[in-house]
């Protein structure tokens, strides 16, 4: 029974060992990746005069459509921010999900809107339209706000983009503020690339809290006051410059942020619109997309752009990250499950044979290894079999790699776009680095992997997020 025992401990050893490893290799090669594509990308940017791309009679028109549910707080000053974009030809869609607040009321009186006739083509299904709005004002004449039954935001963005009159079209969080270029930076590769069709491209995600927000833009950039929102911008950081950047060179980006993105929306029609049967409809789309254009044999490519041109607001109470990140993971696994045939198969490229087994190991199974590892080692103490010279070895190595990873990512972002100026915001993200792993991280695995039993249980709530609203220099007029 002994031996019995000390293979098994022997082998759970050897497991462990090999999948941690693989862990740090892939970020290390991810990292060095997404350092070569910045720097590129980068120097070409400082040969760009993205203004003209604002006149060109060659650029595609773009509809921005935003979903709102329960947005009341901040609704006014994003539709501020996406009427005054830099760009020629566009239009804002506003999507009223059935809110139950005054979200509706506030634009309608804000934009001095009224209830117009206005074709819909059903080329995908949604909920029952109640109506579309346009304002009196002449000025707004780009603004379209559509009224709708509650169907949640996949089942919105297909109304928005059944009456979208554009060939493009970018999908933004209402409670999110856009940077006044995004539209001729996101539209820039879909101009530039010939020979491989262009899918969709997306962009970095900053955290917006504590920043002050004149007229719809982002004037005074501050690191978050809050630590949540504080570890929040870390993470997203190490996310988008060293994971996203680096797929998106390798051309096995499987996921477009929700918080905004520009598709091809042909392309979006053929593959049948988003899915509104999952809580991750933005990676659920981009695979199924690839997955199409793949069984067709046709070259395509989907952009990642290291600019941030969108700054969001993030949970700052415990209980609403932990609705949002149980989200997350239902919507990774439903995603995951829904296409297993890419796993491992050759037929799907670079998606197949490396962006879905990096997907399906490290970011849906790494959370349940680490606590099975954690409850093995604990097993291990009880029954005086723990190596605690080892442990302690591993320990200090995770910690350090850990520390190091976000500290390049603070440098990754000040080499490339950064908009934190003083020293006393630098020395607060190397600070909030140190404590990161011991606080946040313990957290985060804990939403993983109650999102995971909730998705066993077949719990397909969307969760309640609860807004503080942005810090705004000018009192916005209801």
């Amino acid at each position: 029974m002994m031996a019995l025992f000390e293979i098994l401990q022997s082998f759970l050893n050897t497991l462990f060992f090999i999948f941690g490893f693989v862990i740090v290799l892939s970020y290390i090669i991810l990292s060095l990746v997404s350092y070569f594509a910045l720097r590129k990308y980068v120097k070409k940017s400082s040969f760009t005069v993205y203004d003209r791309l604002t006149s060109s009679p060659f650029a595609p028109g773009v509809s921005v459509i935003a979903p709102a549910y329960n947005e009341s707080k901040t609704i006014i000053e994003n539709i501020r921010a996406l009427m005054s974009l830099y760009y020629q030809d566009y239009e804002v869609i506003i999507v009223n999900d059935g809110s139950k607040d005054d979200s509706l009321e506030k634009v309608i009186e804000h934009y001095k809107m009224v209830k117009v006739d206005y074709a819909v083509n059903y080329q995908l299904e949604s909920k029952k339209i109640k109506g579309i709005y346009k304002s009196t004002d002449k000025s707004f004449s780009k603004l379209l706000l559509l009224d709708k039954e509650n169907g949640g935001k996949a089942d919105a963005l297909n109304a928005g983009i059944n009456i979208s009159n554009k060939d493009l079209f970018v999908v933004i969080d209402v409670d999110s503020i856009i940077e006044h270029d995004a539209l001729q930076k996101l539209v820039k590769p879909f101009l530039e690339e010939k020979d491989e069709k262009i899918l969709a491209t997306g962009s970095v995600i900053r955290v917006a809290n504590s920043c002050e927000v004149d007229h719809g833009k982002i004037v005074n950039v501050r690191f978050p006051k809050q630590l949540l929102a504080q570890f929040q911008t870390l993470e997203y950081n190490r996310a988008f410059l060293m994971g996203r950047m680096a797929w998106g060179k390798l051309n096995g980006l499987l996921l477009i942020s929700g918080a905004i993105g520009m598709f091809d929306k042909a392309c979006v029609i053929s593959a049948g619109g988003y899915n509104t049967q999952t809580v991750g409809e933005d990676m659920e789309l981009i695979v199924r997309m690839r997955r199409y254009m793949e069984d067709k044999r046709e070259k395509y490519k989907v952009i990642y752009i290291p600019d941030p041109l969108c700054w969001t607001e993030v949970p700052t109470k415990l209980k609403v990250l932990e609705r949002q990140r149980n989200r997350w993971t239902r919507g990774t696994i439903e995603t995951l499950t829904m296409h297993k045939k890419l796993f491992f198969n050759p037929k799907y490229g670079v998606m197949g044979m490396f962006g879905y087994p990096y997907w399906f190991f490290f970011e849906w199974l790494a959370p349940i290894v680490e606590l099975f590892g954690i409850t093995y080692f604990l097993i291990l103490s009880i029954m005086g079999q723990a190596n605690w010279p080892f442990f302690f070895l591993m320990l200090a190595f995770i910690y350090s790699f850990a520390i190091s990873f976000s500290i390049w990512s603070i440098v990754y972002g000040g080499m490339s776009f950064n908009r934190y100026k003083s020293n006393s915001d630098f020395i607060r993200q190397i600070l909030t680095a140190i404590i990161e792993p011991i606080i946040y991280h313990p957290f985060i695995i804990y939403f993983a992997v109650k999102g995971n039993i909730d998705y066993f249980r077949g719990v397909k709530s969307w969760g309640k997020m609860d807004r503080e609203g942005f810090q705004s220099k000018t009192k916005i007029k209801s």
